[in-house]
């Protein structure tokens, strides 16, 4: 009898222990970047003409590590491959297939430290926020082998006199899996792990930005004995490589976590039937958001305030479920700005190695987007704070705050991605919830209040996939917070929830004549 599922605990670095554990896995590490590494496909490992590097965004002169650019000749390879590992892989019975699930998060716990030095490393996270997207990769491996062992027990169906009447869950086929770097190893493992337990072989092309996190989910998985060819490291550009698994006969599924235009052009490609191809393919597509934080006139100011920077700020404002708006009565809002600058101003940033609030953001381009709008904001609303390059060898850029920004303005319209905070007056609780409602966007969302009237009106009306009362608006657990927004937030496939590995699976009705 498996235990039930409990999230992983969370490391305490405020111990002395932790904090020697991580600085030494991060020596461990850092003596480990600059090598190159394979593509794997059916087992076999392969090296391209083209490479490209993964650098360290804290300090940009440092290479974490040089990968393969795969052509199309190699994702042919990888999906043909995949399709004939399927043959064999959909018909392990599901208890084996939980197993690897099982042996793999044992194993990540064992690695847990250096698995987070990883990402300090080639992310930019600082050690807490690489410490929970572990143990978020931890609670997939051990909630949706769970999943797959309840799926796979006899479905309830209508008894009807004279029949023996069956509902079974059957794998659709390959499965293309395409993650973002901002949740290195918890989405790619979440999206590849919901493939694979539920009986798909799996193509895995991770951002060229996060390959070497990626190459330690692989390791994890060949090392607890995962056959060969059911899971597929490719990397190399989205534009070529990507374009072409989505695009392939007889990938059955694309899973994507990532940008709105990105994830638009793989569901319109996804979308078109291509010779040969027999089935609609399925598409699991999150593509980030513009989240609000609502603060009521009847709000704890002070915790408000707290949870409106954690979201804002934390890993720079790169998650999709990052604050990046806050809406504020009128009758509250000077006292609340206050508080904002004050907890922002005392933020503190660099090298993510040394375990600052805010360490860099991803890369050159994401550095030049972001000073872009941020000019925008100048002209758009009044600069409160930040609002320049922070120094430092990496793409560092101050936590920034802009208010008496509009509603319709582009600051308040359009997904930034970093650390930018655009402040909103509301004149009342109604209006606040039509602001926060007012984008094409509906991920996640928070509302302070201690009126349980509007707090009930809000879970009513305030429209995004996970909305959070009197919290912070990031920090999804699974299990907890099955995740998965609304409108361009995406298909609202709930990653870590109940419902989850359905989208992997097709049921199949069996019905005999007694």
């Amino acid at each position: 009898m498996l235990p039930e599922f409990q999230n992983e605990p969370l490391t305490d670095f405020t111990e002395e222990a932790n904090k020697l554990r991580m600085q030494e896995a991060l020596r461990k590490v850092q003596k480990e970047t600059g090598r190159e590494y394979p593509l794997v496909i059916g087992g076999k490992k392969i090296k391209t003409a083209d490479k490209f590097r993964s650098i360290n965004p804290s300090e940009k002169e440092e290479v974490v590590g040089i990968f393969q650019k795969a052509g199309t000749a190699e994702a042919e390879k990888a999906i043909t491959t995949a399709v004939k590992a399927f043959d064999f892989w959909r018909y392990v019975p599901a208890e084996e297939r939980a197993a690897y699930l099982f042996k793999a998060a044992e194993l990540a716990r064992k690695k847990k430290f250096e698995l987070s030095a990883w990402q300090v490393l080639e992310v930019g996270k600082n050690w807490v926020e690489a410490d929970a997207d572990v143990a978020e990769a931890i609670d997939y491996f051990e909630f949706y082998a769970r999943e797959m062992l309840r799926l796979s027990e006899p479905q309830p169906v209508t008894p009807l006199p004279g029949e023996i009447n069956e509902l079974v869950y059957i794998p659709l086929g390959p499965v293309v899996v395409i993650p973002p770097w901002n949740f290195p190893l918890a989405i790619l493992a979440g999206m590849s792990l919901g493939a694979l337990v539920t009986g798909n072989t799996v193509i895995l092309k991770p951002s060229s930005d996060s390959p070497a996190v990626g190459w330690q989910f692989y390791c994890l998985m060949e090392e607890v004995g995962l056959p060969a060819g059911v899971l597929n490291f490719v990397t190399g550009p989205g534009g070529t490589v990507g374009d072409y698994l989505v695009a392939h006969p007889q990938t059955r599924m694309v899973a994507f976590t990532g940008s709105r235009e990105v994830g638009s052009h793989i569901y319109e490609l996804a979308s078109k039937i291509q010779k040969g191809q027999i089935w609609l393919k399925r598409v699991i597509a999150e593509m980030g958001g513009k989240d609000a934080i609502v603060v009521d006139s009847e709000a704890d100011i002070e915790a408000a305030a707290q949870g409106i920077v954690v979201s804002a700020f934390g890993f720079q404002g790169q998650k999709c479920s990052a604050c990046s708006r806050a809406i504020l009565d009128e009758k509250i809002y000077e006292k609340t700005v206050e508080q904002i600058v004050e907890k922002t101003k005392a933020l503190s940033i660099g090298p993510a190695k040394e375990n600052h609030f805010m360490g860099p953001v991803i890369n050159a381009g994401a550095e030049k987007k972001i000073l872009e709008y941020i000019e925008i904001g100048k002209k758009e609303g009044k600069l409160l704070w930040g609002g320049k390059k922070a120094p430092g060898n990496g793409f560092y850029i101050s936590p920034t705050l802009f208010t008496d920004i509009r509603p319709q303005s582009r600051l308040a319209q359009e997904e930034i991605f970093g650390p930018v905070l655009s402040i909103l007056k509301a004149r009342n609780f109604q209006e606040a919830v039509e602001i926060a409602n007012g984008t094409e966007y509906g991920l996640t969302g928070s509302f302070y209040s201690r009126n349980r009237e509007k707090i009930s009106e809000a879970k009513k009306r305030f429209h995004c996939g996970n909305l959070y009362i009197n919290r912070k608006c990031t920090g999804a657990l699974v299990g907890a917070h099955p995740f998965g927004g609304f409108n361009m937030s995406g298909t609202g496939s709930k990653a870590g929830g109940r419902d989850y590995l359905l989208h992997f699976l097709q049921g199949k009705t069996i019905s005999e004549k007694l």
